[in-house]
């Protein structure tokens, strides 16, 4: 009796699983059933390439070039046309900068298939271009300031996307990148160094070493890299070749950033940077909108 009564509750128990998964698996369907797909506007670009992009303010061809590929539930098939706006801003005069205006329309038939079968397109937009479209002159603008893009993605069935209508994983994830909005800086020209020979003092208040931070330093694409290993400081110099055109110098932070600071002398006797505690990590130090000396 006791077997029988046993095997009875273990078949209670079972159905009453089977409903309870029957139950819930219904309880996901209508989740399921209530959510709304969005879609993606994404860069097929690499972030690092697109940030480092930016226009010389002297050039009005000077280009901006990204790749993008929509994707949404329909494999992209709910694309009907994608607006791009754009805006100024001027670190010098506020009354130079604009608010955003559209600056083009892309429609479904200008995007092709990928090789994921997604549409894509490469938007490739000039200075000159922004510039005409920001009802800018000549003068408006220099190095410092900054364009700034927006994408409004639009599909057949009336919804629209943008930077203001998407959460943190669409904009920034790994996966989706898909911010809709990108910043454009101008810059100014490079200035040519000083042929001969240079100088660099790379000093630790500890008296250890920079613990992992360096100084690369490019010469017309050729990049070293140079390091404090020890002792209050080390002096390193190296040459630039005659007919050089572009220098630049970038600090690779360490552990104790704090702890470090350096100086540059060019060939001519002038000290052209002397930077630090904590220097600015990870680009060019050299602000070539000022009057420097090289």
């Amino acid at each position: 009796m006791k077997r029988y009564i046993k095997n009875i509750l273990m078949l209670s128990l079972v159905s009453a699983g089977f409903l309870a998964c029957e139950s819930s698996n219904k309880t996901i369907d209508d989740v399921f059933e209530e959510v709304t797909r969005g879609a993606v506007f994404r860069s097929t670009t690499s972030a690092s390439e697109v940030a480092a992009q930016e226009f010389s303010y002297e050039d009005p061809n000077a280009q901006y070039s990204v790749t993008f590929e929509v994707e949404d539930n329909a494999q992209g098939e709910l694309l009907d046309n994608v607006e791009i706006y754009t805006s100024f801003t001027s670190i010098a005069d506020d009354a130079l900068s604009t608010t955003s205006t559209l600056l083009k329309t892309i429609s479904a038939s200008e995007f092709t298939p990928n090789e994921d079968g997604l549409p894509s397109i490469t938007v490739v937009l000039t200075l000159g271009e922004l510039v005409a479209a920001n009802g800018l002159s000549d003068g408006d603008y220099f190095g410092g300031d900054s364009f700034t893009i927006k994408y409004v993605l639009n599909l057949t069935d009336g919804r629209s996307f943008t930077n203001t209508n998407l959460n943190s994983t669409v904009s920034g994830g790994s996966y989706f990148r898909s911010p809709f909005i990108y910043t454009i800086p101008l810059v100014c020209p490079p200035i040519a160094p000083t042929p001969g020979t240079w100088t660099m003092v790379l000093n630790d208040s500890y008296g250890d070493s920079w613990n992992g931070a360096s100084l690369d330093v490019n010469i017309d694409g050729t990049i070293t890299n140079y390091t404090h290993d020890g002792g209050d400081s080390t002096t390193i110099t190296f040459d630039v070749p005659t007919g050089a055109e572009l220098i630049q110098i970038v600090y690779n932070s360490g552990s104790y950033d704090e702890e470090n600071t350096f100086q540059v002398t060019s060939a001519n006797g002038e000290t052209v940077l002397d930077l630090g505690p904590e220097p600015k990590a990870g680009a060019s130090l050299f602000d070539f909108c000022l009057p420097l000396n090289l």
